[in-house]
């Protein structure tokens, strides 16, 4: 059981440090040029409102990255809890505390930063002026760089949280609870 466990632990470390790295290196091809082109063909041919199209399918993506997020910080806080009561290992505080700030920056990014992003990007596009438009184009790419910078601060954070549960299991620190030795 504690293998599995361990197994379960490294499995969720790595699907989420995958999903983190995907949206630093994966996503902007959805802003490429390519993509682009592909999108303004179809926009011109038969539907012209479909210009913010590379916009919307991030917000999709996001949204799926986000709810993956909060079922990562969940599997993960499971897995301290489990780990420290039926292995007996000890409540770890760096990787507590790494698995917090990464729930930290799933929320506020998810609850906070993503929908203000949202807002910004359909103002950008059907702001009622030119000059509310450019303010909320200004005020997007400043949001969207914080949000690259978090991004960049969770694939950091992942990478060391990896690392620290594959370590090989560290004893525990007052001894582990043996319950043959209280049932004889």
């Amino acid at each position: 059981m504690t293998a599995l466990l361990r197994y379960l632990g490294i499995l969720n470390a790595a699907i989420w440090l995958g999903a983190a790295v995907f949206l630093m290196i994966g996503l902007p091809a959805v802003f490429s040029q390519h993509f682009k082109d592909a999108i303004a063909k179809v926009a011109l041919e038969r539907a012209p409102f479909l210009v913010p199209v590379p916009g919307w399918a991030a917000q999709l993506i996001f949204a799926r990255f986000f709810i993956l997020q909060y079922v990562c910080c969940g599997v993960g806080l499971t897995h301290l809890v489990l780990e420290c009561l039926y292995c007996g290992k000890p409540l770890l505080q760096r990787n507590l505390g790494v698995l917090a700030l990464l729930t930290a920056l799933a929320l506020a990014g998810g609850l906070w930063l993503q929908p203000m992003l949202i807002h910004l990007n359909s103002i950008k596009y059907y702001g009622s002026s030119l000059a509310i438009q450019q303010s909320a184009d200004h005020s997007f790419k400043a949001w969207h760089g914080v949000s690259e910078i978090g991004n960049l601060l969770a694939v950091g954070g992942l990478l060391y949280y990896l690392w620290r549960i594959t370590l090989s299991a560290e004893p525990a620190r007052y001894g582990s609870l043996n319950l043959d030795k209280i049932r004889s």
